[in-house]
């Protein structure tokens, strides 16, 4: 009996945002993707607008469009054996557990990629934490961090505020140590009100000035004003960050899902499958507003 490759592509594309419901808050560009890059019309500058116009005629201007594109990256998971390709094709929940190893893989490799890619590297969307001393977190970070603070998140809101960016659809993602430290530092009626406000089924662990609460496990790292991916190229120095954006001021792209198989292979007694996956994602304004990060800060 052949693989039924379609199943199997689905039963991966159906889970990737399971288990990082962050990634759908998002704009969707799948429909821009042309090969490996994904292109989007940009409307440029709109007209210009005067108070009791005086001088005729008036000047006549042209809008400049602009596409902005972005590449996608190639994800694929290590060739699997598959001893037993009939009984797993008969029983989806079979088919679920020998896919369950694999797409979680997928899911933080991608995860990890699209929140460097919408981390900003610019200095003015930085937020230092302001709070007391706590040992880095961070693989192979040595040293002491300043926590997150409430305080830093009332930071956030205001520079949002003063971007224009719309209050609602913001969403602030925190990894679990900078979660605990932020609900640390609320007072009892606070984070009672900050619970009020979760939203299980859409992953909202709470909601505080304006914004949406998300948490990972682990989200990005800063190298200085550098954000990589965690895991990446580890260093003493490296400080773990929080990433906030509203959901039209970031985007992601899905391209091609593929399953390549090996079947009836006769050294190893049965088939031999693996997945590659094509997906990217992009700050969509060249000043950067609607995204920020507030980095730990270095104590003295």
């Amino acid at each position: 009996m052949a693989l039924q490759t379609e199943i199997w592509i689905s039963s991966i594309i159906n889970g990737l945002f399971a288990d990082n419901s962050f990634l759908s808050h998002a704009v969707n560009h799948d429909q821009f993707v042309n090969n490996k890059t994904v292109h989007v019309p940009n409307a440029g500058k709109g007209s210009g607008v005067k108070k009791n116009r005086s001088t005729y005629p008036a000047s006549v201007g042209k809008r400049t469009d602009v596409d902005l594109t972005y590449q996608l990256d190639t994800y694929t998971t290590d060739p699997v054996h598959l001893p037993n390709a009939e009984s797993i094709e008969l029983s989806y929940d079979k088919r679920e557990s020998v896919l369950s190893q694999d797409r979680a893989t997928l899911h933080d490799s991608i995860a990890k990629g699209m929140l460097k890619n919408w981390a900003p590297d610019d200095a003015s969307r930085i937020i230092a934490t302001t709070g007391k001393a706590v040992v880095a977190h961070t693989t192979s970070a040595t040293g002491n961090r300043k926590a997150i603070t409430k305080a830093d998140v009332l930071s956030l809101m205001t520079q949002f505020n003063k971007d224009n960016v719309p209050s609602e659809g913001r969403w602030l993602l925190l990894d679990a140590v900078m979660y605990s430290q932020l609900l640390a530092d609320l007072t009892t009626q606070e984070a009672t009100a900050f619970h009020a406000l979760a939203d299980p089924a859409r992953g909202i662990m709470g909601k505080l000035f304006t914004f949406n609460i998300l948490q990972r496990s682990e989200v990005v790292v800063y190298d200085g004003n550098s954000p990589k991916e965690v895991g990446e190229n580890p260093q003493a120095a490296d400080k773990a960050a929080a990433i906030a954006w509203h959901e039209q001021s970031v985007a992601r792209a899905m391209g091609e899902t593929q399953m390549y198989s090996k079947e009836g292979d006769p050294t190893y007694y049965g088939d031999i499958y693996s997945f590659e996956v094509r997906m990217g994602g992009a700050i969509l304004r060249a000043d950067k507003k609607g995204v920020a990060a507030i980095v730990q800060s270095p104590t003295a």
